[in-house]
């Protein structure tokens, strides 16, 4: 079994650049609903979470990853060392601190959640699954559920008492929901008998919590076919006596376990309900038929969290290979290449290495800025409910647009980082002798999970760009537009916001020939043409955002000396921005181009010519 050794190392730097220069944390702080909360409190989190990480769940990744779970009598074991870093992390109280503080929580801001989140997810993926999955069906019950249902469920599963999960997909249906076979009759007593099998079901059991309390989705005997037919149950595997107490088994039954690429110390089960016709569940928010509005509500949280879990191990590669490039000393200088009796020199001096290295920088800071972007937004929209109706549009408006991108882009971002950190490793990056490996084969299932990131991509043309006559799409285009307004005659910056500038008038062009495709019926123009969309409009938003931070950086450097670390950092913000421009943003036009000019011919080509086999 793998050591139990902690690889994981974080940029708080970065971290606070982003809460108290970039996004303003600060201007939300002291006020409700974060009256609480002030600079120091972030402070404190930030390192104390980061230790905790560092001595706790981060030496758990590579044991529980070589390890992994097990079935024994019909329960899920979790990997050694998981259920004392379990109470420990309640106990902490960090998983929950954006949570509401009248259910455990700690009304923190969304921005510092995420950064615990990233922290907690970077050091240990797998482990982290459990907590998010609970944290995320709590949040569903307490969004929809009923008054009683809160108070039976919600505070068991915050303090991490009960887990929770997401029972969505079935065999036979995939990512095709609205087919899905599992069935519900109604008892005289308000409860509802649920039967069906579901598959992929991440901490479907184990043994970190007393009671796993899952969320299934199931058509109601009677009810219409497709999406608008299935309602949402709640469905305890210990049936919970009205004490409190927990009763009898509740017919759920764990049939097998996935064996997996990769997060493997996160169960993945098949989940039977109702092999024996005695499995009781109740609707959520004793509401029949709301199952897929409801579960979407969980679901785009969960995307969200995803495209944190690609930041933290894309964030977590690229640390890893920068400390092995700046170790590792392999061949001469470039500049002596001749010279057979020159020094081996550290592989970051190669020019390669060093491209590289600052394009994975640029990529996890940009995705990074990205994250914190819609948290901000988050923030704000908590602090603006129910005063201010523009404003709350506004901030509403820009989470739906930018959770498809957070999801999509952040997860791509997660496996080519992983990869490109491999491959900086040479022939170690492919041993187990070093995390990045892991990293990779742990991030994969990220691009999958939670709505492939075709679906992701899908959802963006389909539905949030257009959502509010597209003014949503319009508030984005015009923020960067400000940005490039303000930023143009800056002297080190005026070649990449021409870059910005171009790539923004070809995402509007973009938009616009989705839309026309939409309107003239070129329905099979979209799915070709909705995954690179994707990109290229996540590539303007992280550009945009990652000049942002070199526009504040060259402000800084001026008044900072060059002896101090700051200096460094303002400097790498700098060469980030400039880098992600000329490499990216000055491609997307042309890419654009491209696009519009779409290529039909892969659904042209006739089913029997893919191959003669």
């Amino acid at each position: 079994m793998a050591q139990a050794i902690n690889r994981y190392r974080a940029d708080l730097r970065d971290f606070r650049f982003l809460f108290f220069e970039q996004f303003d944390l600060p201007a939300v702080l002291g006020k409700e609903p974060y009256a609480e909360w002030g600079v120091e409190e972030c402070d404190m989190v930030l390192d104390e979470v980061y230790r905790f990480v560092c001595e706790v769940t981060g030496p758990l990744n590579s044991s529980g990853d070589a390890q992994g779970c097990r079935l024994e009598n019909g329960r899920v074991m979790t990997p050694d060392g998981f259920k004392d870093a379990w109470d420990k992390l309640f106990e902490a109280g960090w998983r929950t601190i954006a949570a509401p503080s009248r259910w455990g929580g700690q009304d923190a801001p969304t921005m510092l959640g995420s950064f615990v989140e990233e922290m907690l997810c970077g050091a240990n993926t797998a482990f982290t699954m459990y907590t998010g999955l609970t944290l995320s069906a709590a949040e569903l019950i307490l969004e929809f559920g009923t008054e009683e249902q809160k108070k039976k469920y919600v505070p068991k599963m915050l303090s991490g008492e009960w887990t929770g999960t997401m029972c969505l997909t079935e065999p036979h249906a995939g990512s095709d929901v609205g087919s899905a076979s599992s069935g519900a009759t109604r008892n005289d007593d308000g409860t509802y008998n649920v039967q069906g099998t579901k598959i992929f079901i991440s901490g479907g059991d184990n043994d970190l919590g007393k009671n796993v309390i899952h969320l299934v989705l199931a058509r109601i005997e009677g009810a219409e076919p497709g999406t608008k037919g299935l309602s949402l149950f709640i469905v305890p595997r210990v049936r919970i006596n009205e004490d409190g107490s927990l009763g009898e088994e509740n017919d759920v039954t764990v049939p097998s376990i996935e064996h997996k690429m990769g997060i493997n110390g996160s169960a993945t089960c098949v989940m039977n309900f109702g092999d024996e016709g005695k499995c009781l569940g109740e609707v959520v928010g004793g509401v029949e038929h709301q199952g897929i509005r409801q579960m979407f509500h969980m679901m785009n949280a969960a995307r969200i969290g995803v495209g944190i879990q690609g930041l933290a191990v894309a964030a977590a590669s690229y640390l890893s290979a920068l400390d092995y490039a700046r170790e590792r000393k392999q061949g001469a200088s470039v500049k002596q290449f001749k010279d057979a009796n020159a020094p081996r020199v550290p592989i970051l001096d190669h020019p390669n290495i060093r491209r590289d290295l600052l394009e994975m920088k640029a990529r996890v800071e940009g995705v990074r800025a990205l994250i914190m972007k819609l948290s901000n937004h988050g923030d704000r929209l908590r602090a603006t409910q129910g005063k201010d109706d523009e404003s709350e549009a506004y901030h509403k408006g820009q989470i739906d647009l930018l959770t498809p991108l957070v999801k999509a882009y952040g997860t791509d971002a997660a496996f080519e980082v992983s990869s490109s950190a491999i491959q900086v490793h040479g022939g170690h990056g492919y041993l187990r002798d070093y995390p990045v490996e892991q990293y990779c084969r742990d991030s994969k299932i990220f691009q999958i999970y939670e709505g492939t990131n075709f679906i992701q991509s899908m959802d963006l043309v389909s539905r949030k760009l257009g959502q509010g006559g597209g003014a949503n799409t319009q508030a984005f285009l015009t923020d960067i537009q400000s940005f490039i307004n303000e930023n143009k005659d800056t002297p080190e910056l005026s070649g990449a916001i021409k870059h910005l500038q171009a790539a923004h008038e070809a995402v509007a062009t973009s938009v616009a020939q989705l839309t026309g495709w939409f309107k003239g019926g070129k329905l099979e123009h979209i799915p070709l043409a909705a995954e690179p969309f994707l990109r290229i409009m996540s590539e303007l938003a992280v550009g945009w955002l990652l000049l942002d931070q070199a526009s504040i950086a060259l402000r800084k450097l001026p008044e900072t000396s060059k002896t101090h670390p700051d200096h460094a950092f303002y400097t790498g913000k700098k060469f980030s921005a400039l880098y992600f421009a000329n490499n990216v943003l000055s491609t997307l036009p042309s890419r654009v181009q491209h696009l519009s000019a779409i290529d039909t011919l892969p659904v042209e080509i006739p089913d029997e010519a893919f191959a003669a086999a």
